[in-house]
Parts: C-alpha cells; sequence; structure tokens
C-alpha cells in the first residue's frame, strides 16, 4: 500500500527513524518531589499498622475483580447488536443506579494504604502515557483538564511533570472524600499551582455551568479516566460514563485500565463504541443538504485514535485469545518497599505495573506518507563491500553484545535520593533538571504500527508482533508478525534490537 505512492522524499535517516519509534521509558524513577510528598503524606498518618491496610486494599481491589467478572454479558452482547437501546432510557446519560458514577469509595485507612503502595505505580502509567501524547502532539498543550475519578492524584502529578507550565485550569471528580483529603494533602507545599476545583460526580461539575455558556465552558482540553471505569460493574453505565466524558471532552481523551484481560476488554470496548458513535454523526451529516452542517462535519466530526492503536478499525486482538496491554517498570520507592508484603521473599527494587489504554482525538486522522516511503536500505553484503577497515572492528563490537543495555534487571538500581535523610519539603527548586530533547516526531499516519508483548530476540534475527495499519487512511487493521534478519536488512535489524515492547514499527 506505501509503495503506491509514487515520487515519495525521504523524511527519516536511520538515526531519527529510530528515534521516532521509541515510546518506552525503560527503569522509570518516580519524581523526587512525589516520593517527598508521599513520605511526608504517610509520616503524617496513623501507620502502625500500615502493612495490614495495604493487604486489605489489595484484597478489596480482588473482590471488585471478582464481582465484574461474575458479571453476566448479556447487557454488554444487547448493547453491542443494538447501540442505540439504552440512549432513550439513560436520561441524556446521567446515571441513576444504586451503584452511582464510581463503585468503589475509599475510606480512611484504605486511602493512606493507596498511597503507600499504588500511588507511584499508577503515577508511572500515567506519566508514560502523557508523554507519548506529548511526543505525538507537538502543538497539543492543554490548558483546561477534567480528572474523572482522580482518587489521589496522580494523573494531575504527571501533567505537572510533562506540562509543567501550560495547565491553568484542573477539574477533579472524586466522589470519595478521603481521596479528596489526601490529595490536598500532596500538594499543598507546591508552587504556582493551576486553579483545581473538585467534585463529587459529573453531575455536580455539569450544574456550575450557566446556560448562556454551557456549551463552550464545560468543554476541557484534555480529559483522563485512570483506573476508574473497571470499578463500575455496569457495563450500561460504564459506556453512559465515556459518553459523558466524551462529550466533555474538546480535543483528547486517555482513558487507561490495569493491563488485565478485564480492563484490555473495557478498553476495547469503550474505543468500538466511542468510533462507531463518531461515524455514525459523520454518516448523518454527509446526508445533509445544506453547506453549513457538511462545514460542521469537517470542523468536529469524527475522531482518531493517537495511541496505541495505529488504525480506526475494529482491534485484531478481540476473539484472539490475547489481549491488549502495555507496561511500565518502576523503582519502587521507599513506601512500597516499606509496606508491600513479599510472603517472606525480598521484594525487588523494581515492579511491573500493566496497564491498558487509549487515547482519542477529535477529528479524522491525518493523511501522511508512511515513513518508510522513498527509504532505501542496503543489504548485508553490500554494506560490507562499501566498509572501511574501522567499520569492520565496529561492525564486530556490535556482534559481540548479545543484548541491548536495556535490560534493567541485571542493572545495579541507583539510590533513592529520598532514601537519604533530608527535610521533607517539596519544593518546585528542588525537582530534577528537565531534559528538553528534540527528537522526530512520529506522526499519526497510518505508517506507524505498534509492537505488542516484547521482541524475540534469535541471533541475527528478530521477531515482533505488531498491530498495524493495513490502508492509508488507517480504517482497517491486522496483526501479524514481522521478522527482521541482519543479512536482509542490517539497518532495521539494529533498530528491532534495541526495540521495546510498546515502541512503534515502521513501514
Amino acid at each position: 500500500m506505501a509503495n503506491a505512492i509514487t515520487e515519495t522524499v525521504q523524511r527519516f535517516t536511520a538515526e531519527t527513524l529510530k528515534a521516532a519509534s521509541k515510546q518506552s521509558e525503560g527503569c522509570y524513577v518516580v519524581s523526587l518531589r512525589l516520593r517527598r510528598a508521599i513520605k511526608k503524606y504517610i509520616r503524617d498518618q496513623e501507620d502502625q499498622h500500615m502493612k495490614r491496610k495495604v493487604s486489605r486494599l489489595s484484597e478489596s481491589f480482588n473482590a471488585i475483580k471478582d464481582v465484574n467478572l461474575q458479571l453476566t454479558a448479556s447487557t454488554a452482547r444487547e448493547l453491542i447488536e443494538d447501540p442505540l437501546k439504552y440512549v432513550g432510557s439513560s436520561k441524556r446519560w446521567k446515571i441513576t443506579s444504586n451503584y452511582g458514577d464510581i463503585g468503589f469509595k475509599y475510606r480512611d485507612d484504605q486511602t493512606i494504604a493507596y498511597v503507600a503502595s499504588r500511588m507511584p505505580a499508577v503515577f508511572s502509567a500515567c506519566h508514560r502515557i502523557l508523554t507519548e501524547v506529548k511526543r505525538r502532539l507537538p502543538e497539543f498543550t492543554p490548558t483546561k483538564v477534567l480528572d474523572f475519578g482522580a482518587g489521589t492524584g496522580s494523573a494531575f502529578w504527571a501533567l505537572r511533570e510533562v506540562w509543567p507550565n501550560s495547565v491553568k485550569v484542573v477539574n477533579l471528580i472524586e466522589p470519595s472524600q478521603s481521596m479528596q483529603r489526601a490529595g490536598q494533602s500532596l500538594i499543598k507545599d507546591l508552587k504556582n499551582l493551576p486553579h483545581i476545583q473538585s467534585y463529587g460526580s459529573l453531575q455536580a461539575l455539569n450544574q456550575t455551568f450557566s446556560k448562556p455558556d454551557r456549551k463552550d465552558a464545560r468543554k476541557h482540553d484534555l480529559v483522563i479516566a485512570s483506573y476508574v471505569l473497571g470499578e463500575i460493574p455496569s457495563f450500561k453505565d460504564r459506556i453512559t460514563i465515556v459518553r459523558q466524558l466524551w462529550d466533555l471532552t474538546q480535543d483528547v481523551l486517555i482513558l487507561m485500565e490495569p493491563g488485565t484481560p478485564h480492563g484490555s476488554d473495557i478498553i476495547s470496548q469503550v474505543r468500538s463504541h466511542i468510533l462507531w458513535m463518531e461515524k455514525r454523526k459523520s454518516r448523518k451529516l454527509e446526508k445533509a443538504s445544506d453547506q453549513t452542517s457538511k462545514d460542521l462535519m469537517t470542523q468536529k466530526c469524527g475522531a482518531h485514535i493517537v495511541a496505541p492503536c495505529p488504525h480506526d478499525g475494529a482491534c485484531p486482538l478481540d476473539n484472539s485469545g490475547k489481549y491488549c496491554h502495555f507496561v511500565q517498570r518502576l523503582q519502587r520507592t521507599t513506601s512500597q518497599l516499606a509496606y508491600k508484603q513479599s510472603n517472606g521473599i525480598p521484594l525487588r527494587g523494581f515492579e511491573d505495573e500493566k496497564f491498558s489504554y487509549v487515547v482519542f482525538r477529535r477529528g479524522p486522522r491525518p493523511s501522511e506518507t508512511w515513513p518508510l516511503d522513498g527509504m532505501k536500505f542496503d543489504t548485508l553484503k553490500e554494506q560490507r563491500a562499501k566498509m572501511t577497515p574501522e567499520d569492520f572492528e565496529s561492525d564486530y563490537d556490535d556482534q559481540t553484545d548479545s543484548e541491548p543495555e536495556d535490560n534493567v534487571e541485571e542493572k545495579k538500581l541507583v539510590k533513592y535520593e529520598s532514601d537519604i535523610d533530608e527535610p521533607y519539603a517539596t519544593s518546585e527548586t528542588d525537582s530534577e533538571e528537565e531534559t528538553s530533547q528534540e527528537t522526530t516526531r512520529a506522526d499519526l499516519g497510518s505508517g506507524w504500527g505498534r509492537i505488542i508483548f516484547s521482541p524475540i530476540k534469535r541471533g541475527k534475527r528478530v521477531e515482533m508482533d505488531v498491530c498495524r495499519a493495513t490502508n492509508q487512511d488507517g480504517t482497517e487493521g491486522r496483526f501479524e508478525r514481522v521478522i527482521v534478519t541482519k543479512s536482509k536488512n542490517p539497518t532495521l535489524h539494529h533498530q528491532a534490537r534495541r526495540s521495546l515492547w510498546g515502541d512503534l514499527w515502521p513501514f
């Protein structure tokens, strides 16, 4: 498909192609500001039985998971077969169920345990996703943000790391008063905070907008819902909430769930529903005869996936026995090492946070040439014919490296600065220096595939499971095994050996 474009100009070199494909972060170190804030918060709380509280919180999460898995799939089946079935009965998508907007309302002891054990991992996953959004959408600088199911503020802390200066207004939806108090306590020493307002539900947020300016004032540049949809057992309520969140979205919507089969199913369901809903709206406007409706369709209708999907078609992993998820490794904080239990086995210095996610953006997918269009690669034989003696020596050194240096398990984990006795002050001046490396951007065209699962490296051969688009406009996709050998394409083989789970792959 990509070869059908004639007279294309080469857009990438081997180095810029590698930089654009890189989306993973390796082993992430939680920011110093957040580590200090967590230590100070825990120190101010009663923590005599903290390990027991962390254990009980884990049991509560498992109980919610069991309830969700035991629910019948009848409602899901009905909505898939007839997506309009519940539109009339949802009272314009306002929930009136016993379950409410969010299912799990934390008590004080559960909140303390959550901050100590779960918050750093959720923050790391949020940071990973927001960093990719910033890379893929360099022109996107959100000023007004909605965080649904904000909890103790993990997504807000990640926002501060990724867009430290652009965010001016943050609306938080969190029904748990205990979580709200913890979030406020964690950020109380931060400086230059945006305007933050907390609400107990989406209905409470909507009531703050007056009727004349309701339509524009309720829109947010960025809407985030992290680790919250899975706490709602009703599929109908879950879809209702997602439709409300999409209605509040001006530009980008991020949904993320734990990287389990259940979490991946939730993401797949809401992904299909929003794409179906926007396609239906576009078809309606296409039939309109007046020019105003057609202009409205061009400007506001449609939606496309920014990440992780490289296409807007049906998920190729549905009914395949596999599920789409990713992993972010992080170094454990001192609170996690102190309070997490490991059945007598010493805890590792790191943990892997698995997550599933989808990032929507309003409007049609941009049409871009594919990254490999116009690029020519030499075979290994052709490369060696052009090599000098110095190049042969460098090539030998590269062959002796059996694995890339991204294997974090064998690295010696550095000691946290917060492990040393230090003041508990949380100051903006103590932040690590931000590195502003300008890298070549991977556009949102259909020419970039996504590496699902870890690549398999066998000598001079690398095998990768890749989700990719099959046509130029990105309306269809498939899941395939890509095999790269050094003899046929040493340049791409070099890139493949250094690719990680979650990186992009060019076509």
